[in-house]
C-alpha cells in the first residue's frame, strides 16, 4: 500500500514532510512484532497511527474480530488499573463475584494500544515491564501467571525522558517501549495542510447538513495557517464545524475567525512536545514541578520586596528624626533613598514624634514583619495549591492554569497532599 492509498483509507489529510516520513515509519514496521511508542501533542491523532500498525500487521488476521484493544491509562482510576489490565480471579477484593479477563488477555494475538503512558503509576509500570519481557501477566488475587502474546503500541504527549530523569517513569521500561519511535507533527509545524483540513472538514458538515460550502478568503487563511492550534486536529475540526453550521456568510474572513479563535500567549500554555525531545518554548525541558516551583519563586519574592519597603520607610522615617542608621551609607536613586546596608529589626526604633501644639508624645511604631520559616517543597507546593483554589472559589481548571500545570496534575496534587476542596 502506498502513501496516497494510505492516507485516502484513513482520512488523513496533509503533505507535510514530517507527517509523510512518520506514516512511511509506521507502514515500515507495523508487520514486525517490535514495541512501538508514538510521541506527539494532544489532538495530532496518534490513535489513527495505532490502527496503521495493527491494520497492517499479522496480527489483524491471527485474532477473531479487530483484534486492536485501546486503553487509556489516564482515564483509569489507580485502584482499579491493574484489576483492568490484567484481570482479577473470584474473591480478589470486594465485589469480585467472578473470574474477569483483563484488557491483555483480551487482545491475546492482537495488539494493545495504551494511550497516555506517561501517566501509569510506576507500581503498574513494574508490572507492564514484565509483560513486555516475558509475556506474562498476573490477574489480581491470582498465584498463577498467563502467558500473553500481545504486541505493544504505546502513546504519549509528555516528555518521557524528563519523566525518567525526575523519577515519575522507570527507565527500563522507556527503553523497552522505544524499540520503534514515531514523531506525529502538531499543526503548526505543518501550516500548508492547515487549509486542506479546513476544507476537508466543511466540505463533510455541507454534505451531512445539506447546506452549501464555506470559503475562506486570503486573509483568513493566512490567519489560519499562523495560529498556534494547541488544541491541533481536533481543535481545528470543532471550529471549523462551528464557523460552517453558524455562520450565515459563507465568505469566511479574519475578522469571522477571530470570534471562534481566541489567541492564548504561548507562556500561559502548558509545556509542548518538541522533536528535540523537550517541552516549551526553550531548549530547556520543562516539567510540571518546576512551572509550580516558579510560581511559588515568585510568592517569595513578593514577600521579600515586602519586607524591604517595611525597612526602608522604617529607615526613612529615622532620617526625618535625626536618628543616625549604623552602618548605612545613604545614596540618591531616582526619587528614593537606597541602602547599601540592610537594617536589622533589632537596630531600629520605634519613632518618636513629639507633637508642638498640646506637648503629647504618641509613640508611633511601624507594623511588625513577621517573615515566613523556610518551608518544604511539598509544603509549599500545598500551600500554592490552596491558594490558587481560594482565589478562584473552588475552580480547578481556572487554578490550574494560574499554577501553570495541567488540570490532570492539579488533580493528582489535591488528593496527593489530602487537599479538601
Amino acid at each position: 500500500m502506498d502513501l496516497q492509498q494510505l492516507k485516502t483509507r484513513y482520512g488523513i489529510i496533509g503533505n507535510d514532510p514530517k507527517l509523510l516520513m512518520a506514516l512511511h515509519k509506521a507502514i515500515q514496521v507495523a508487520p514486525t512484532d517490535l514495541s512501538i511508542l508514538i510521541h506527539g501533542e494532544s489532538g495530532v491523532g496518534k490513535d489513527v497511527f495505532s490502527r496503521i500498525v495493527h491494520d497492517n500487521s499479522k496480527r489483524k488476521h491471527e485474532k477473531k474480530g479487530n483484534g486492536l484493544v485501546s486503553v487509556n491509562c489516564g482515564a483509569i482510576p489507580e485502584g482499579t488499573i491493574e484489576s483492568e489490565l490484567f484481570g482479577h480471579v473470584k474473591g480478589a477484593f470486594t465485589g469480585a463475584d467472578k473470574n474477569r479477563k483483563g484488557y491483555f488477555e483480551e487482545a491475546d494475538g492482537g495488539t494493545i494500544f495504551l494511550d497516555e503512558i506517561g501517566e501509569l503509576p510506576l507500581s503498574m509500570q513494574v508490572k507492564l515491564l514484565r509483560v513486555l519481557e516475558n509475556g506474562e501477566i498476573m490477574p489480581v488475587g491470582s498465584s498463577t501467571a498467563l502467558k500473553v502474546d500481545v504486541r505493544v503500541v504505546a502513546a504519549t504527549n509528555v516528555d518521557l525522558v524528563a519523566a525518567v530523569k525526575s523519577g515519575r517513569f522507570r527507565e527500563d521500561l522507556y527503553y523497552r517501549l522505544q524499540q520503534i519511535s514515531i514523531y506525529i507533527p502538531p499543526l503548526r509545524e505543518r501550516k500548508d495542510d492547515i487549509p486542506l483540513l479546513f476544507r476537508k472538514f466543511s466540505s463533510d458538515v455541507a454534505e451531512r447538513y445539506h447546506m452549501p460550502p464555506i470559503f475562506l478568503t486570503d486573509d483568513a487563511r493566512t490567519y489560519l495557517m499562523n495560529y498556534p492550534w494547541y488544541g491541533n486536529i481536533r481543535e481545528l475540526k470543532n471550529v471549523t464545524e462551528q464557523v460552517a453550521v453558524v455562520e450565515t456568510e459563507r465568505n469566511i474572513t479574519r475578522a469571522i475567525l477571530e470570534d471562534y479563535l481566541k489567541y492564548v500567549p504561548e507562556e500561559k500554555m502548558p509545556a509542548l512536545y518538541s522533536d528535540a525531545g523537550s517541552y516549551g518554548t526553550g531548549s530547556a525541558a520543562i516539567t510540571d514541578r518546576e512551572l509550580l516551583l516558579k510560581a511559588l519563586s515568585m510568592g517569595q519574592m513578593i514577600t521579600e520586596m515586602r519586607t524591604e519597603i517595611t525597612e526602608l520607610r522604617q529607615a526613612v522615617a529615622q532620617l526625618a528624626q535625626g536618628i543616625p542608621l549604623s552602618g548605612a551609607v545613604a545614596q540618591p536613586h531616582n526619587d528614593f533613598t537606597r541602602f547599601d546596608t540592610p537594617i536589622s529589626h533589632s537596630e531600629v526604633q520605634p519613632l518618636v514624634i513629639q507633637s508642638h501644639t498640646n506637648d503629647v508624645v504618641d509613640d508611633i511604631t511601624d507594623s511588625e514583619v513577621v517573615e515566613d520559616e523556610p518551608l518544604a517543597l511539598e509544603d509549599r507546593e500545598r500551600v500554592a495549591i490552596i491558594k490558587a483554589l481560594n482565589r478562584h472559589h473552588g475552580r480547578r481548571g481556572l487554578a490550574a492554569k494560574d499554577l501553570h500545570i495541567s488540570e490532570r496534575t492539579l488533580y493528582r496534587k489535591i488528593k496527593e497532599y489530602d487537599i479538601k476542596v
